[in-house]
């Protein structure tokens, strides 16, 4: 690999990491601290982060604009696909019954899996749409604040 794309790479993946931190969410990069959080009573939304273009650009933006919603999970937290990939196995070990996808969302309650928004839900929609989707999730098994 050229070394000019390895560093483009870095940028792209910190700027995509950072997205999602300062939307209020926490970075899981172990499988330890992805147990941690999703055996935890209450609801958890897990964002599988990607570099992947058009998906992940859909993704980040509807992630941090569901938050401005009166229903909202107890939690939000993210790992990172083909970068953290320790956490994001273990993560997907907890969506059972869903295959493989990145970008997704998973809403988690009581540490089991109550429903995904898969790469499918968010490639080809506009972000209006995935906000739509995830605020239907908050409203259906999350608390109001």
């Amino acid at each position: 690999m050229d070394l000019n794309f390895d560093l483009y790479m870095n940028d792209v993946v910190d700027q995509a990491r950072n997205e999602m931190v300062e939307a209020g969410y926490e970075q899981l990069t172990s499988a330890e601290e992805v147990d941690k959080v999703l055996q935890q009573d209450g609801t958890t939304l897990v964002m599988v982060n990607s570099v992947c273009g058009c998906a992940g650009g859909m993704a980040r933006p509807a992630a941090a604009h569901s938050l401005h919603y009166d229903t909202l999970p107890d939690r939000l937290v993210t790992v990172f696909a083909g970068q953290d990939k320790e956490a994001t196995q273990q993560a997907r070990d907890y969506f059972e019954g869903y295959a493989p996808s990145s970008p997704s969302f998973a809403l988690i309650k009581d540490g089991q899996i109550t429903e995904m928004i898969e790469r499918h839900q968010i490639e080809g929609h506009d972000v209006m749409d995935v906000i739509t989707q995830l605020q239907s999730l908050f409203d259906k098994y999350c608390e109001e604040r």
